[in-house]
C-alpha cells in the first residue's frame, strides 16, 4: 500500500501568547500542496522504517516521527505493530513545510488501512495530537483554520484548490524552537480568514533574524509577478501564488537560473 504525505504551507500565522506548557496560542491557515513525500508499507514482523529520496541524509537515524505515529496507532487500536515502512523523502527538513508532521500523518492514514482499523480521519487526528502541533492538520491534508497550538481545527474553503504555487527554500534549515523563542511577545491581533491575503506571519521577523537570506527569497518572489508571497510556518521556505501555471513555471525557471543553490518546486494547492 502507498500513501501521499502532502507538504503543508501556512498562508497566515498569528501568534497570540506564550503558554505555560512551552507552546504558543496561535491562529493559522493551513493549506496543502500536491507536492510531498510518499510512504509505502509491506508486511513484516515487527516495525521498521527505511528512508529514500533526495533528503534522506537530513532525516537522520533514530526514532523517526513516522515510527512514533505507527506505535501510537497500534497502541490505540490494540493491534500488533507489524509493518515495514519506506519513506520517499522529498520535503526539506526544518523548512516550515511540516515534513515530519506530514509523514507521521501519512503513517496514521496508511496503517489505518493496512491494519484494517478503518477509523475516520477525526479519530486518527485524536491519536495525532501528542505527536506534534501540526500532525492533526496533516491528517486531514485540506485547507483548515487552526487555533490553540494549531490543533483546534475547522474546515475552510478559500477557493484555492488548483492554484499554482511556487515553493522556494534557500537550503537553510531553520529549527522551529529558536524561531518561536525569537518572537517579541506582542499580540498584533486576531486572524480573519476572509482577509488572509492581508494577514501576517508573525514568525517571519525572528526567522529572518536567524537566517537573513529569507528576506532575499521573499524579495525575489515578489519580483516574479506573484499574486501573493509569504514565508511558510517558521521558515525558511517561502511561497508564492500565481494566476496561472505558466507564470508559476516561468518564475521557477527564472529563480533557478539566478539562484542555482536554492531549492524550488512548482506545484498546485489541493
Amino acid at each position: 500500500m502507498i500513501e501521499a504525505a502532502p507538504a503543508k504551507v501556512n498562508l497566515a500565522l498569528h501568534l497570540r501568547r506564550r503558554r505555560d506548557d512551552g507552546y504558543h496560542d496561535l491562529e493559522t491557515l493551513f493549506a496543502f500542496t500536491d507536492f510531498g513525500d510518499t510512504l509505502r508499507v509491506v508486511y513484516e514482523e515487527g516495525l521498521s522504517l527505511a528512508v529514500d529520496g533526495p533528503f534522506t541524509a537530513a532525516v537522520g537515524d533514530g526514532d523517526n516521527l513516522v515510527l512514533r505515529a505507527a506505535r501510537a496507532l497500534a497502541l490505540a487500536g490494540g493491534c500488533p505493530a507489524h509493518a515495514a515502512l519506506t519513506l520517499d523523502k522529498h520535503i526539506p527538513v526544518a523548512a516550515g513545510l511540516g515534513g515530519g508532521s506530514a509523514d507521521a500523518a501519512a503513517a496514521l492514514r496508511l496503517l489505518n488501512r493496512f491494519w484494517r482499523l478503518d477509523w475516520p480521519l477525526e479519530r486518527l487526528a485524536e491519536v495525532a495530537v501528542p505527536l506534534g502541533a501540526d500532525v492533526p492538520a496533516c491528517v486531514f491534508s485540506r485547507t483548515l483554520a487552526g487555533a490553540g497550538r494549531g490543533d483546534e481545527l475547522a474546515p475552510l474553503d478559500l477557493g484555492l484548490a488548483g492554484t499554482p504555487i511556487l515553493l522556494v527554500n534557500p537550503r537553510v534549515a531553520v529549527p522551529t524552537g529558536p524561531v518561536f523563542a525569537g518572537w517579541d511577545g506582542i499580540d498584533r491581533g486576531p486572524l480573519d480568514p476572509a482577509g488572509w491575503r492581508t494577514a501576517r506571519n508573525d514568525l517571519a521577523s525572528p526567522a529572518i533574524t536567524l537566517a537573513p537570506v529569507i528576506a532575499a527569497v521573499l524579495d525575489a518572489l515578489a519580483a516574479t509577478g506573484a499574486t501573493f508571497v509569504r514565508m511558510s510556518g517558521s521558515g525558511a521556505t517561502c511561497l508564492a501564488l500565481y494566476a496561472d501555471a505558466a507564470d508559476c513555471s516561468a518564475a521557477e525557471r527564472a529563480l533557478a537560473d539566478r539562484h542555482a543553490q536554492w531549492w524550488t518546486v512548482a506545484t498546485t494547492l489541493r
